[in-house]
């Protein structure tokens, strides 16, 4: 197999650096599955990883990209052959296995999950991480008790990928979303996805955050964490169902027990990336039937392998909306 172009990620005398390089297959990590990628996709982590904006590589170098489709070129797994249209996302893809940008992947079997019925390569990619976070957020409310007829969910960082994502598909699952944002300019995008109201974040008063406040929401969809992780369990209904997916805002914040043992507000931890393989193959099905979003393509911004230091600097700086899909050869 001839030379091919990757995007890895180095330390240099304490510092990251990252650049384009030739590769051979045999200087990736190993794996039982050969991929052809076909898609990768930029989520924030992948943009903390490159720059070094966060610590999030470990162990160096490392192509980047938590995210790839493609298709099977060399399989040592009987569940894989030869032509086979995969997904592989999250693990130790991009921050300790090289990852999805590159147009080669070698990647553990057990890491890999068949396309389902109903994707094709630039759809699973158009979801990546941000899509798979939504759906399994969507996935453990509703097995927590959500329903449409419970009241309505808001989501918040409703502009990013995950946010976006979790609007479309909420909304087309019949819930009634209300889109909390910081970019009041977003209203009319946020309104297409699905969202029946579009609440700004400078409108809340955070300063004073009541251990209970007025029974607002049925379902929530955190992705900043901090303050407004705080005033959303204040304001929960009794028995509503809270998932925290970022820390966009902030890592930590401050509630009391109330909202917990005299509301019975559950707060759901979603973890994308350690989610077992039952649960990450029944989430893909979903996310290709009835959870899928029916507005994807207008929130994707396609780019190509060559873009991606324009693109990461975007999302750092809070500029870019949707989600970003990396063409490495589809």
């Amino acid at each position: 197999m001839a030379d091919f172009k990757a995007y890895r990620i180095f330390n240099e005398d304490g510092k990251v650096a990252s650049r384009y390089v030739d590769l051979a297959l045999e200087d990736l990590d190993g794996g039982d599955v050969v991929i052809k990628v076909a898609y990768s996709s930029v989520n924030f982590k992948d943009a903390l990883a490159a720059t070094g904006a966060g610590k999030i590589i470990r162990r160096f170098p490392c192509v980047g990209g938590i995210d790839l489709s493609g298709t099977v070129v060399q399989s040592g797994n009987a569940r894989f052959k030869s032509g086979d249209a995969v997904i592989a996302t999250s693990y130790d893809i991009g921050v300790a296995h090289d990852g999805g940008y590159a147009q080669f992947a070698r990647i553990p079997a057990e890491w890999v999950v068949p396309m389902p019925k109903g994707l094709d390569p630039f759809e699973a990619m158009a979801l990546g991480t941000a899509g798979f976070t939504a759906a399994l957020a969507v996935e453990r409310m509703e097995h927590d008790g959500l329903k449409p007829a419970n009241g309505p969910v808001i989501v918040t960082g409703a502009t990013g990928g995950v946010g976006s994502i979790a609007i479309d598909i909420l909304s087309g699952a019949g819930y009634r979303v209300v889109a909390l944002t910081g970019k009041e300019k977003e209203r009319d995008y946020l309104h297409s996805l699905g969202a029946k109201e579009v609440m700004l974040r400078g409108g809340l008063d955070l300063g004073k955050i009541k251990p209970l406040d007025k029974t607002t929401w049925a379902g929530a969809v955190d992705n900043l964490g901090g303050d407004v992780l705080s005033w959303l369990a204040s304001t929960m209904q009794i028995g509503g169902t809270l998932a925290c997916i970022g820390l966009a805002a902030s890592h930590s914040f401050n509630t009391t027990v109330m909202p917990f043992i005299l509301r019975g507000v559950s707060l759901l931890g979603i973890d994308s990336v350690n989610a077992p393989m039952p649960v990450r193959e029944k989430v893909w099905k979903r996310l290709a039937s009835d959870l899928k979003p029916r507005r994807l393509r207008d929130i994707v911004t396609t780019v190509n392998l060559a873009d991606l230091p324009a693109v990461f600097r975007k999302i750092l700086d809070k500029e870019m909306r949707g989600r970003a899909v990396v063409r490495i050869g589809g």
